[in-house]
């Protein structure tokens, strides 16, 4: 896939239960999709990393009955790849600042440094949210790219 070349819009879609295996068949499906799409490998990585930070926290603080499904959605369209995670819970993310002696909290931190941009909306009807972010594939240094050698 080169600039001159750009991809069809192309999406895909998985749904899972809010179960901890979750995170590592999402990253893992994503990964492979990335790779069909041929996305470079760093920001291939850093999706994946964004997606696992993203899924783990629908799994662990998404309290909802467990017959919610998490949905992961990938869409490519011109130099953007936007990622979704749609969960049942209304709480809405907020990022944090963790402390140096604490195990979790930097995930979200992790969403905004990373990635281009990010954000979060309630899902229409009241029933959860979806909280997303793109990465750029043309052009944005080391965090953005799509391979030029595969055309």
């Amino acid at each position: 896939m080169d600039r001159a070349n750009p991809p069809h819009p192309s999406t895909f879609e998985w749904r899972f239960p809010r179960n901890p295996r979750t995170v590592g068949l999402s990253r893992h499906l994503l990964g492979r999709q990335l790779h069909a799409w041929k996305v470079m490998d760093d920001v291939s990585d850093t999706t994946v990393l964004l997606v696992s930070e993203l899924m783990t926290n629908a799994v662990c603080y998404a309290r909802v009955p467990y017959g919610r499904d998490l949905v992961l959605r990938a869409q490519v369209v011109d130099d953007t790849l936007r990622v979704e995670v749609t969960d049942g819970s209304v709480a809405m993310p907020i990022a944090r600042s963790a402390g140096p002696e604490e195990e979790s909290g930097r995930g979200l931190a992790l969403v905004e440094a990373l990635s281009h941009s990010w954000g979060a909306f309630p899902r229409p009807y009241g029933i959860g949210k979806t909280v997303w972010f793109e990465m750029e594939l043309f052009g944005a240094g080391p965090r953005g790219g799509v391979d030029p050698a595969a055309g």
